[in-house]
């Protein structure tokens, strides 16, 4: 149970900074000129970020197929 509680827990740290790039590459994407570079690394994050958080997803619930 407490490993539960410790995956919920890293799971919101992380749907938290996937929301806070989302919000950052928008608005990075508004501003002209801006740094394609750091753009691309902003979305690379987010890409892992997104991984990461499935993998904790299929561990607090396993996909059963009855």
């Amino acid at each position: 149970m407490r490993e539960q509680q410790q995956l919920r827990a890293r799971l919101s740290e992380l749907e938290s900074e996937h929301r806070d790039l989302d919000d950052v590459i928008d608005q990075l994407g508004n501003d002209t000129p801006f740094d394609q570079l750091q753009l691309q690394r902003l979305k690379k994050r987010k890409l892992g970020l997104k991984d990461e958080i499935k993998l904790i997803r299929s561990r607090i619930l396993p996909d059963i197929i009855a």
